[in-house]
């Protein structure tokens, strides 16, 4: 049964027709800003693939993937998780240059998620890449560029504050950037999402980085495949949604594994039968660009930007008989 949390004396200061045009607004404003911003070209991306290429991302490593057996050929495809490592091989087919990137609307089904107001097992979010050089692979532009991005939303919740001006929402537009280190220093004794919301509720816009490996407790922040951030050179982007009363995760986001790090990655986590996979080969060979990227959730961006409790209120998914009943006894209308 999905857990679900209700806001003490929650109500949407937008009906259901004006979220579903709100939404519209939302997503066409913040890809225009986020391609201005980042130097990106729309494209278009697979819904599923091949699962013998290693394009499908394995996330935390337990996540089963949706799979299809196609009756013309009897081949078996999987939907994505994410579009991590596709979106590096579709830069070389492209033939972007450095500095130059692409977007895309990433659809995927997400069987094992523990659902509860931002969880759904439908994913929607922009996938984003672009090419960068030995120059640029450094922890000072990973910053640049997730500034880049929390300006890209702020800018977009200003226009939707022009169109809607009873949304209350406030968003802070200066990042507290932290190291996953540094926070379980901070709070020993916490688990990583108590640590999360406890920084996060402090600065309102946080981005935790080097996240995957293991901390000095022994235990990483949360989990990451080896085979697509370098963990070292990654994070994620937080901020403080005083609806919820909680960190919201909008972006996971990095530099993306060269051939050391890939090495170092897939051995310590016991993965390295990878390296035979024809995506993994081509990174190892040195045939693949550098790159950063990372996905950016729709739905969870139309959620804080719209103030709204539940992630059903802004998009379409299945949902239990109980969360469906304390949504309608609480005035949260799910789609």
């Amino acid at each position: 049964m999905s857990k679900i949390t209700v806001p003490e004396g929650y109500r949407s200061v937008l009906g259901i027709y004006d979220t579903q045009t709100a939404i519209g607004m939302l997503k066409r404003t913040f890809e225009e800003k986020l391609c201005l911003a980042l130097n990106l070209r729309r494209v278009s991306a697979p819904l599923f693939v091949d699962p013998t290429t290693g394009m499908n991302d394995d996330l935390n490593g337990y996540e089963r993937p949706v799979a299809f057996d196609i009756k013309e050929n009897g081949q078996t495809a999987v939907i994505v998780h994410s579009l991590a490592k596709w979106k590096r091989m579709a830069l070389r087919a492209y033939g972007f240059s450095a500095g130059e990137g692409l977007y895309t609307d990433m659809n995927a089904i997400r069987r094992d998620e523990e659902m509860d107001n931002l969880h759904s097992i439908y994913t929607d979010q922009w996938d984003w890449e672009k090419i960068i050089t030995t120059k640029t692979r450094n922890i000072d532009y990973l910053k640049t560029v997730v500034k880049c991005i929390v300006g890209a939303i702020c800018e977009t919740l200003d226009v939707l504050k022009c169109r809607y001006p009873q949304l209350n929402v406030e968003l802070e537009r200066e990042v507290t950037f932290i190291t996953s280190q540094e926070l379980e220093d901070l709070y020993p004794d916490k688990t990583g999402k108590e640590r999360e919301n406890l920084i996060t509720k402090e600065k309102k816009t946080v981005f935790i980085m080097q996240i995957g490996g293991k901390l000095r407790s022994g235990k990483p922040h949360d989990g990451r495949a080896p085979d697509y951030d370098d963990w070292s050179l990654n994070g994620d982007i937080l901020f403080w949604d005083d609806t919820l009363d909680c960190a919201v995760e909008i972006s996971s986001m990095g530099i993306r594994v060269d051939e050391r790090s890939l090495a170092a990655q897939l051995k310590a986590a016991g993965a390295e039968d990878r390296r035979d996979l024809p995506f993994h080969r081509a990174l190892l060979a040195g045939e693949l660009p550098l790159t950063m990227g990372g996905g950016i959730g729709q739905s969870r961006l139309s959620m804080l930007l719209l103030g709204k409790a539940h992630i059903g209120e802004v998009q379409v998914s299945l949902w239990d008989d109980e969360t469906r009943r304390v949504c309608a006894e609480n005035g949260i209308v799910l789609l």
